[in-house]
């Protein structure tokens, strides 16, 4: 049964999907999760349909996350409320599903190593929103969007499935993975060496009090092999390492397997279904610390190569505290997915 949180605008209605296809993944991850979703003022005293956008939260990160009450930010919520009191965005629902793993994240792509979480977005959560609320049930009117991770996954989600989503918005998204990875490895493999392995590193940053950055910038190499290179055989993660974990020897073949998932090689092969966005919105700050920019620019001009509409910018900042920045992408949302007339599709 849904539990609701009244707000004095939108609200959020706190539902839970209990996943057929999360159940009895790798690591051990619960298969029921929680997903709130923000509903606009109004709903509950109309019968109108409305546009969805679906939120994904980036690396560590969960849906719920999302309403956390920065000291000098916002809320996605109140941020939601704010852009429709201004007239910049219509009413929407939005949801801000949990794909969080074991590692951090799932880069919310299907893996062996951590669970079928692309399948689960697409395949229960969608429907779920569609079953549950009042929403206009279709790509015209369905979009998703996220930062870092969460950008990522908005991106190659949109890419696979234009049927599901018409409109993406990708805020500092990984991709050009030589430069966003890479650098990362050599800390990833004297920290690891310094807990006797990858296994004996994790149970050591699970039972960690506080979690360092040096740790988290491990994990996620760790998180981001489980996505892109799982082996089911591969005892005792299931994972296949790009590096030799004693001598950092790259692994070309694996470190291919990787490549093969970076937005920057998906994008050629996709073109076609990139065309039959509504939207395609991605930026970045000139100041990422993940080198996220370089790989940006290459996407901005491969995509004006292969004719595919798309709106890039880029900002004077970082890759943290940016949420900012969905000040620029939730009315270029709205706008692409807004209803012909109030109540229809």
């Amino acid at each position: 049964m849904a539990r609701t949180i009244r707000k004095s605008r939108g609200r959020i209605e706190w539902t839970t999907i209990r996943s057929r296809v999360l159940r009895g993944n790798r690591p051990g991850d619960s298969f029921v999760r929680r997903l709130p979703v923000y509903v606009p003022p109004g709903y509950d005293d109309s019968t109108v349909r409305y546009p969805v956008l679906v939120a994904l939260a980036g690396f560590t990160g969960r849906g719920s996350m999302m309403l956390n009450e920065p000291a000098w930010g916002e809320a996605l919520d109140v941020r939601l409320d704010r852009l429709l009191a201004a007239g910049r965005i219509g009413p929407m629902i939005v949801a801000m599903p949990d794909c969080f793993t074991r590692f951090g994240g799932s880069q919310y792509i299907d893996s062996s190593a951590t669970g079928r979480y692309g399948t689960h977005l697409v395949r229960e959560v969608v429907p779920h929103l569609d079953r549950t609320f009042r929403t206009l049930a279709s790509a015209r009117h369905r979009g998703v969007f996220g930062k870092s991770s969460g950008g990522y996954g908005a991106f190659t989600l949109g890419m696979a499935h234009p049927e599901i989503f018409g409109a993406v918005a990708c805020h500092s998204g990984d991709m050009g993975f030589e430069y966003c990875y890479w650098t990362d490895v050599p800390k990833f493999l004297e920290v690891v060496a310094r807990h006797g392995g990858p296994e004996p590193f994790l149970r050591a940053f699970e039972r960690a009090p506080r979690k360092t950055h040096e740790m988290i910038t491990a994990l996620n190499i760790l998180a981001m092999a489980a996505c892109y290179s799982p082996n089911p055989r591969r005892q005792p993660l299931g994972i296949d390492w790009p590096v030799d974990l004693e001598t950092g020897a790259p692994h070309p073949e694996v470190w291919a397997r990787w490549l093969g998932r970076d937005p920057l090689r998906l994008a050629p092969r996709h073109a076609e279904r990139l065309r039959r966005l509504r939207l395609l919105f991605f930026d970045c700050g000139r100041r990422d610390e993940y080198n996220l920019l370089w790989g940006a620019r290459q996407m901005a001009r491969q995509l004006g190569r292969l004719q595919v509409r798309h709106v890039y910018e880029e900002f004077d900042d970082g890759h943290m505290d940016i949420s900012y920045r969905f000040d620029r992408s939730l009315p270029m949302l709205w706008e692409a997915l807004r209803p012909e007339q109030p109540g229809t599709g």
